[in-house]
């Protein structure tokens, strides 16, 4: 398994998959969709009805990852509907569970793809958690079904309606993350999760179980992803 923009590797039942698009990998539909090939590749070399867990990590302790590129729409109209919406669809219906390592930084559309996993750790001394639309004049068919169904009321109207930033301490007082861990401890402590975890998918219905809880989520983001007859994205007003 090569890939351009990432790297994998195998801990047992456990996949890492590092996040390495230079300089804070933000993501384009080239990237969303090799991203969603390793997710698949993965799935392939587990098989049916094994146990097993992905963990999704920054490739160093800045960034995690800084969201969508924003540039991209301005030529290609289909980027995020060919890219990212699928790419969260493909996590919330993934067959194994899933961690986010966010080892850094987690800005935009980042927010919704930590949101799209199972479970997140965060960087305990470094990096923030925001998700800043409303600042960005951005929108897209099902933003908030994540962060609605996943958080509380309150806390996802900070999330998404005040541009929130989140450091490590409040996220995990608010239930954004699950926890947080010290930089040098982080991979150490997601391996010991994901085996925790990682047999709750030998059954074969682990995503249909987690379809019960924000199967909402998923069908939104599939009834935008790869449509190219409407528009589905506001455009951000501003560039960051």
């Amino acid at each position: 398994m090569t890939y351009q923009n990432l790297t994998i590797e195998r801990h047992g039942q456990v996949f890492v998959l590092t996040l390495r698009k230079a300089p804070e990998n933000r993501i384009d539909s080239g990237f969303a969709q090799e991203i969603i090939r390793a997710l698949r590749d993965i799935e392939k070399e587990l098989g049916p009805g094994a146990e097993g867990c992905v963990i999704t990590r920054g490739s160093d302790e800045k960034f995690w990852c800084t969201g969508l590129d924003l540039d991209e729409p301005d030529t290609n109209p289909h980027a995020n509907t060919d890219g990212f919406y699928p790419l969260l669809a493909t996590l919330l219906d993934y067959p194994f569970p899933t961690i986010a390592l966010l080892t850094g930084h987690t800005f935009g559309g980042a927010c919704p793809l930590a949101l799209a996993h199972d479970y997140r750790i965060m960087n305990a001394s470094r990096g923030l958690f925001s998700m800043p639309p409303v600042n960005l004049g951005l929108h897209f068919e099902g933003i908030g079904a994540l962060p609605r169904l996943k958080l509380h009321p309150q806390i996802a109207r900070k999330m998404l309606l005040e541009a929130h930033r989140w450091t490590g301490k409040e996220a995990v007082r608010d239930g954004v993350v699950d926890e947080v861990v010290q930089p040098g401890q982080m991979l150490e402590r997601a391996l010991e999760k994901a085996r925790e975890v990682q047999g709750r998918s030998k059954m074969g219905v682990f995503s249909l179980l987690r379809g019960e809880l924000y199967g909402e989520a998923a069908e939104r983001l599939r009834k935008i992803s790869y449509v190219h007859g409407k528009v589905v994205m506001r455009a951000s007003g501003a560039k960051i």
